[in-house]
């Protein structure tokens, strides 16, 4: 049960075209109030709180989960930096370890998790820490399981060594434990200076770090606008962590994303709250750069074997991807038809309400609109062999026009991204941007027009090398399948 003071905020991207409707949401869904629901809402909207009673408890919850409203737990009580364990892994790293400990505050302890270095940490090396030394590198997983199951607070915070809080970083996060139902909250992680990183990587990652998901607070589940976060930097209630037997340490790569889904189905909450940060220094070199998506490529396979098509590279409605589809194969009057179609009977599905009926009508045509970047998204990261043999074994017909659509999916969302400047950072890769909250970074890139799009096919493409390596090595198709 939320606590008393505990509020709530209406996500700014919600409709609502009557007074007993909300539109919204990731899934965008429409939530129909009863005259005493829209009163809490209203309620809750000029500041006031949830409230103990059942019915207002339930309609918080569905408002949370939904990521139709946000929390704000106000003075409720919550867990303070005496209950908080930070956990810091790592291999080969003595100068990012000085640099995490340095920035992390007073907090009731740190257990430093040694994974196989070549040249082990010492106990000097990591003052005023308890320091488990592993002889052989068992990977992120396993030494993050030994860090949490030494700790005796009621938190455990994950955080890499080289990773850097922000001042004030954990008393963001720490408000989000007064809802019982939360097992973690994660922060925004940020691209941080390396010294090493060339100008051009790091320019880069400022603005397209797969760890850094964007400035706009989520539900942390499969669907959400923020449908995983690392492990980088992540707050864990440590009876969650019990609960699930922590990390599986079978995953070297997309072990955090595995913990966060488990955790959902279990009834847990996650948070990602953008306003506390840390800072993380992108990678030294292009090889290691492109090995790391490479990497997190491969791990779409492992994942999907244990949680299906949620990891699947795009989610669309069939209506929209057939629209798209006929497009690229040369019918723009027949995909102008579907999408208009479509848009017509979900506006009818609506009912009598005109109000409500225009407003998914226009969500529709909306998302049909959307759903071509996520779906030329997936070309990039995940279908760009078949597509290639599609095209190729086309009529010469079809030729004529699935060529074109294959290049314009290969460069025309880097090139549009560049030249609006709108590089959105909370991007899960296969989502669109929202259209109804500013971009993350207003103005181009501090890149030019053809090293953004080049650089932007080579993450794409590097991960994708790592997806198809994935399915190949588990013999499934599971992580290329698309979730309609």
């Amino acid at each position: 049960m939320l606590p008393a003071g505990f509020g709530l905020e209406l996500d700014p991207a919600v409709r609502r075209p009557r007074h007993e409707v909300l539109v919204g949401g990731a899934p965008i869904r429409v939530l129909r109030l009863s005259a005493a629901g829209a009163a809490m809402v209203d309620s809750w909207a000029e500041g006031g709180p949830v409230g103990r009673g059942p019915g207002a408890q339930a309609l918080a919850g569905r408002l949370l989960d939904g990521g139709l409203a946000h929390p704000r737990p106000g003075a409720a009580a919550h867990p303070g930096p005496h209950d908080v364990t930070v956990v810091v892994p790592v291999r080969d790293d003595q100068s990012g370890l000085s640099a995490t400990l340095a920035a992390v505050g007073k907090v009731g302890a740190v257990v430093v998790v040694d994974d196989g270095s070549v040249r082990p940490i010492t106990a000097d090396q990591a003052p005023g820490a308890t320091l488990i030394g592993r002889r052989t590198a068992g990977g992120p997983a396993a030494a993050r399981n030994a860090g949490w199951r030494m700790a005796a607070t009621e938190i455990v915070l994950f955080l890499d060594a080289d990773c850097a809080p922000a001042p004030g970083c954990l008393a963001t996060l720490l408000p989000h434990f007064a809802d019982p139902q939360l097992a973690a909250v994660a922060p925004r992680v940020q691209a941080g200076a390396g010294g090493a990183t060339p100008a051009w990587l790091a320019a880069y990652e400022k603005l397209r770090s797969p760890l850094d998901l964007g400035l706009h607070e989520a539900p942390v589940r499969p669907g959400s606008a923020v449908p995983y976060v690392p492990t980088a930097a992540l707050a864990l209630r440590r009876e969650a962590l019990e609960q699930t037997g922590g990390f599986d340490e079978a995953l070297r790569f997309g072990e955090d994303v595995d913990l966060v889904w488990r955790l959902g189905k279990r009834g847990w909450r996650v948070r990602y709250d953008p306003s506390a940060s840390v800072t993380h220094p992108a990678r030294p070199s292009a090889s290691r750069w492109l090995a790391q998506r490479y990497q997190y490529g491969r791990a779409a396979a492992p994942l999907a074997a244990r949680h299906g098509r949620d990891v699947a590279p795009v989610a669309s409605n069939p209506w929209s991807a057939a629209a798209w589809g006929l497009a690229a194969a040369g019918h723009p009057a027949a995909a102008a038809a579907v999408t208009v179609g479509t848009s017509a009977v979900l506006a009818r599905r609506a009912g009598s309400d005109l109000v409500t009926a225009r407003t998914l009508a226009g969500l529709a045509l909306t998302g049909d609109v959307r759903a071509g970047p996520a779906l030329a998204e997936a070309v990039r990261r995940a279908w760009l062999p078949p597509a290639l043999i599609l095209a190729a074994t086309s009529s010469r017909k079809g030729r004529s026009s699935a060529w074109p659509a294959l290049v314009a999916a290969l460069t025309v969302p880097a090139a549009a991204e560049w030249m609006t400047g709108r590089v959105d950072a909370s991007l899960p890769r296969g989502r669109p941007p929202s259209g109804d909250l500013p971009g993350d970074h207003p103005g181009p890139p501090d890149l030019g027009l053809v090293t953004w799009v080049a650089l932007r096919l080579a993450d794409d493409l590097a991960y994708q090398a790592g997806v198809w390596s994935g399915a190949l090595t588990a013999r499934s198709a599971g992580a290329l399948l698309p979730r309609f």
